[in-house]
């Protein structure tokens, strides 16, 4: 938390920000959509999730991948999740937290994707790094 200023604030921010852009988006919303009735509620979940994933604040208590492994994605959908969140990312926290959260969410949607594959019996699909200053096109 001292090295990257990190709070319960800041998490906060950062996932209704994410989410309420996820809702919009063409190729997540619809996703999400499916599986979400409550936003209210979900948002609260996914501030725990974030919580405890960036403070170890052990605030959530789920199982991710079994949340995930009966949704419809691909590849596509984890780069677009993955670009969403970097660019908000960007955008609301300082660059230190920005390079926190992003670790971490790399290494979430590497894991679920990795384990929705696994599932299907599928090849996982090899993500490629965006260089420092890129701009992703499709998240603008």
């Amino acid at each position: 938390m001292q090295r990257t200023g990190i709070d319960e604030t800041m998490i906060a921010e950062l996932v209704s920000i994410f989410y309420a852009r996820v809702q919009l988006d063409p190729l997540l919303a619809p996703i999400f959509a499916e599986k979400v009735e409550d936003w209210d509620q979900h948002i609260e979940k996914l501030k725990a999730f974030w919580s405890s994933v960036a403070l170890m604040s052990g605030r959530y208590h789920g199982q991710p991948m079994q949340a995930h492994l009966p949704l419809r994605i691909d590849a596509s959908h984890f780069e677009r999740w993955l670009d969403l969140f970097e660019t908000t990312a960007e955008e609301v926290c300082p660059p230190a937290a920005a390079a926190h959260f992003m670790d971490r969410a790399r290494r979430i949607a590497d894991s679920l994707e990795l384990g929705i594959a696994s599932q299907r019996g599928e090849m996982r699909h090899q993500r490629r790094e965006r260089s420092a200053g890129e701009v992703n096109v499709a998240a603008e």
